[in-house]
């Protein structure tokens, strides 16, 4: 996972806990997004993301030497 995805994800996690916590979305779409916030925080802190690896799409710039 490249840098950029890492802080796309944590920068969208942030915002939807925040709109939870102040209550701006609840219920359903709440818990939705408080379970999405907590899966993109995990995989910005591990630089890994399962679901890139099943599509076969990487993020990450290699370099060549």
């Amino acid at each position: 996972m490249g840098g950029t995805d890492r802080i796309i994800r944590i920068i969208v996690a942030i915002i939807a806990l925040g709109l939870y916590f102040t209550n701006t979305i609840s219920g359903t779409l709440g818990i939705v997004a408080l379970v999405v916030s907590g899966i993109f925080l995990l995989t910005s802190f591990v630089s890994f993301c399962p679901l890139y690896t099943l599509i076969g799409v990487s993020t990450c710039s290699i370099s060549k030497k």
